[in-house]
């Protein structure tokens, strides 16, 4: 197969495929970025993670028709005001969700996954009853149409580096909130020991409440990168949250930097695998990838490391 390219060639296709996978890693970040938090910190499996994605997708869409029918002179700024609407519905949302249903099944995860396995067949359900069965396509401002050509041969996607920079704002967001912030101190005293959290003033309840909204509202914003790669219907949540569950195992359940890492070696080896292969089968090579890593080191990638 190889030998059908010259080593130029070869290297373009490389560049670009990796360019694609670096796409997918954003958007695996994302994802995983909110599910890391709510199950890595607060060990609940959320199974419905793919339809809050998909609430933010719904809402980036129908602020694009108002923007596009309604005042089509900020077209160009709606992407920006879209993200900010689908973090607050989708978080609004989560919170709803761990009030109603979450904080009764703490400490049950396998409760959990089928509470929240339930939860995503009702959002699908009411998706398709709101918005119609059929996807539904964004249309993306001028400014974030076309490419940037690096060579004669390679050429760098707008909306692909807007994504990167969004998911490396947000990253870094996320890292400020959990290791630099009383909040996020608080967080982690509550996973840790969550009696004696609550012994010291801590309100374990809203914490609990807050860091679900956060994972949730932050999976919302995933929608929104999500509209740039992908149509939007009632379940395209599911075709990713099995590759974000993988991320953050593979990771280590309790790690950012184990998160960024393990998205990063699956979108990229998922990437350039799909260009030889089918994209089933790459799927499959980097699934047994990922088991076999896991068979030898089960704790992920990193973990984290508390006094006992």
């Amino acid at each position: 197969m190889f030998s059908e390219y010259s080593l130029s060639e070869l290297g373009s296709i490389f560049v670009m495929q990796g360019f694609a996978g670096l796409i997918l890693f954003s958007v695996f970040v994302l994802m995983a970025l909110g599910l890391a938090i709510i199950f890595g910190q607060m060990g609940v499996i959320n199974m419905a993670h793919g339809e809050f994605m998909i609430l933010g997708a719904y809402v980036t869409y129908f602020t694009s028709q108002l923007f596009m029918h309604y005042v089509p002179a900020l077209f160009g700024i709606y992407f920006f005001i879209a993200m900010a609407l689908a973090f607050l519905a989708a978080g609004a949302l989560g919170m709803f969700v761990e009030w109603a249903m979450i904080r009764h099944l703490y400490k049950r995860p396998l409760d959990t996954l089928l509470a929240t396995w339930g939860l995503s067949l009702i959002l699908q359900q009411i998706y398709r009853s709101v918005f119609g069965p059929r996807e539904v396509g964004v249309e993306l401002p001028q400014w974030m149409m076309g490419s940037i050509p690096v060579t004669d041969t390679i050429e760098v996607q707008i909306n692909g580096l807007f994504v990167m920079g969004l998911t490396t704002v947000i990253t870094v967001i996320v890292a400020f909130l959990m290791y630099k912030s009383r909040w996020g101190k608080q967080v982690r005293a509550v996973v840790q020991n969550r009696v004696m959290a609550g012994a010291v003033g801590i309100n374990t309840e809203k914490v609990d409440r807050y860091t679900f909204a956060l994972g949730c509202g932050i999976a919302g914003v995933a929608g929104s990168a999500f509209t740039m790669i992908g149509s939007t219907g009632p379940t395209s949540g599911q075709l990713y949250i099995v590759d974000t569950f993988l991320v953050v195992v593979f990771g280590g359940a309790a790690s950012l930097l184990g998160t960024i890492a393990s998205a990063f070696t699956i979108s990229q080896a998922q990437s350039t695998l799909e260009f030889f292969l089918s994209g089933s089968m790459a799927k499959v090579l980097t699934l047994l990838g990922v088991v076999g890593i896991l068979m030898l080191r089960p704790q992920g990638l990193f973990t984290l490391k508390v006094r006992r």
